[in-house]
């Protein structure tokens, strides 16, 4: 018995060597963990419980069969964030470069089956060279097998990708099609196509950073939801957003302590709004101040900063809020704001986190360049996240909601439960001047007519009140009351029941 648990030791010690000691040196000398440290600072202590630590590759071509490390490439299985179960998947570099064969690809899909039939989040941490060339045809499928698994994940379980190293080609997809993508800074990229080929067809030069880089996807193609300066702040930071999400779409959104009085009155937010309407202010000084202890998770920092995404809690529940942001582009709509917010609803909606939109918006930027974009098609997508979404949805309006903007912003139109106003609120089909100028365009010539009717229409429409004797508007609230309010309003909704008419899916004009 003891030299077969001696040979069992030596195994798992052999396994988990991966790559050997030469390789694990290397990927430190980049700055980056092995697979298996990464897990270990992901999860809780000893609370990881590894599966198929003993697969090896198949493949006799190219003399593969001479090289056979268990394993294969990616460490798989469960264990726990802060006491809550989580499925998890690590790619090893120091083996093969951590690319992806056959059986690679079924140690994933086998923990993403798992993590579905027991109603738990997958995170991804990835960090490979894309498809092993030795196997062919049998690592792409290896690859769309985990691509229709992320397919049939969706919406059930959260999934969470971090990019801790190379993706490129068809690994890109499988991150694409999850709920999150983090990065690490100078360590990871991800694109389609390298730089060589990019070279070779189009004749461009550029670097893998300039391509695929954490800045490029999280400022330009928002690809990626947020970047890390290392691998160990990329993993803490993704295990304090996994205690803002639920387990699974048969799950609440978790509950906390939290030390902060859900009455509590801000008197500072009476004088967030500046007397002139033109001059911005930071509606995150609005969130912070809204949420349990300040604390806000936000998604997408650096791409689209006109709108701002994120989640909060409101006694110790998970919220996630959509803020226009004045202080950028003066909080206007436009085509990529108008597609983080939608999918970021969409998410929400999914796992039953409740939305709430404090809004301040001039309506959507006008101009060509959005136009030929088709700004249409993407405003149409967060107003149609909206409208589909059943989720307890609160709505405060601080200053401008004007136009289709107004609308689409979880109006009370689109099924909002508790949509209130600042006194400061205007609520418009668009401002006192432009209007003025289509209204009495044969007036334009005298000035002191113009500026009588310009008067006139803001003090008949730059309030709340129009919108309140309709019904549109629940109620005008004292900003200092807000937290008190919001807090109530989410409350009264913790057994809120909608249905949408039944359907095989819906068509979101993508």
């Amino acid at each position: 018995m003891n030299e077969i648990l001696k040979e069992l030791e030596n195994r798992r010690q052999q396994a988990r060597l991966g790559g050997g000691q030469a390789r694990i040196d290397a990927q430190h000398k980049k700055g980056k963990l092995t697979a298996r440290e990464r897990i270990e600072l992901l999860l809780d202590n000893e609370s990881f419980e590894e599966l198929d630590m003993y697969v090896k590759h198949r493949c006799v071509d190219f003399g593969m069969d001479q090289t056979q490390i268990s394993g294969d490439g990616v460490v798989t299985g469960w264990g726990t964030i802060n006491g809550r179960q989580v499925y998890v998947y690590s790619q090893d570099f120091t083996v093969f470069g951590g690319s992806l064969s056959e059986t690679h690809a079924q140690k994933i899909c086998k923990v993403m089956d798992m993590a579905m039939s027991n109603g738990a989040p997958i995170i991804g941490l990835n960090d490979s060279g894309g498809a092993r060339i030795q196997e062919g045809v049998a690592s792409l499928a290896g690859y769309a097998d985990v691509f229709q698994k992320n397919v049939l994940a969706s919406g059930v379980v959260p999934q969470i990708s971090v990019i801790m190293g190379p993706c490129a080609g068809g690994a890109v997809y499988s991150p694409a099609m999850t709920d999150f993508i983090f990065m690490v800074r100078d360590s990871s990229y991800m694109f389609v196509t390298g730089p060589d080929v990019v070279k070779t067809v189009t004749n461009e030069v550029v670097t893998a950073e300039e391509l695929g880089g954490a800045k490029t996807h999280t400022t330009k193609s928002s690809v990626a939801d947020g970047a890390f300066e290392n691998d160990i702040e990329a993993l803490e930071q993704i295990r304090r957003l996994f205690d803002f999400l639920p387990l699974s779409n048969r799950e609440r959104p978790p509950e906390r302590p939290f030390f902060d009085d859900a009455r509590r009155e801000d008197h500072s937010l009476d004088t967030l709004i500046p007397n002139n309407p033109n001059q911005p202010y930071d509606m995150k000084e609005l969130i912070l101040k809204l949420s349990d202890e300040s604390d806000f998770f936000e998604v997408q920092e650096d791409f689209a900063a006109n709108i701002v995404t994120g989640f909060i809690r409101l006694e110790g529940r998970t919220v996630g809020v959509v803020a226009n942001q004045p202080l950028v582009l003066a909080g206007v709509l436009d085509i990529d704001s108008s597609r983080k917010a939608a999918r970021f609803v969409r998410f929400c909606d999914a796992f039953e986190i409740p939305i709430l939109t404090l809004v301040d918006v001039p309506g959507f930027l006008p101009g060509t360049s959005q136009e030929y974009g088709g700004v249409i098609k993407h405003g149409a997508k967060l107003l149609f996240a909206y409208g589909e979404a059943t989720v307890p949805k609160v709505t405060l309006i601080t200053r401008k909601a004007y136009g289709g903007a107004y609308d689409v912003m979880a109006s009370k139109h689109l099924r909002g439960d508790f949509n209130y106003a600042w006194p400061t609120a205007e609520i418009a089909v668009m401002g006192a001047k432009g209007a003025v100028e289509i209204l009495y365009r044969q007036e334009l010539g005298d000035k002191k007519k113009i500026e009588k009717r310009t008067k006139d229409y803001e003090k008949r429409f730059a309030n709340p009140f129009v919108a309140a004797e309709r019904g549109f508007i629940d109620e005008v609230i004292a900003p200092h009351s807000t937290r008190k309010r919001i807090c109530r309003a989410f409350a009264s909704l913790r057994g809120k029941q909608l249905k949408n008419p039944w359907k095989k899916h819906d068509n979101i004009p993508l």
